[in-house]
């Protein structure tokens, strides 16, 4: 962990920033106390398949009219 204080950052944001990028984490200072952290940022999720998951939702048995009722009547949730 990279720690810089306030001043330090503001002249050198960009540098810091690509730090970050490649998994770095900078500590930012005042008066020799930690005030903010830049981390970074978390990778994109891969895009969800709709056509498989209706799939496996196809595959799912049917729950009957009653049966979510059922289960709160019965404190099974």
């Amino acid at each position: 962990m990279t720690r810089v204080n306030i001043a330090t950052a503001k002249a050198h944001l960009s540098e810091l920033v690509v730090k970050a990028e490649q998994g770095e984490t900078i500590e930012i200072e005042r008066h020799g106390r930690p005030v903010a952290r830049l981390v970074p940022a978390e990778q994109s999720r891969e895009p969800i398949d709709f056509d498989w998951l209706d799939g496996l939702i196809q595959t799912m048995p049917p729950t009957d009219a009653d049966g979510t009722r059922r289960l709160r009547d019965e404190d099974r949730y």
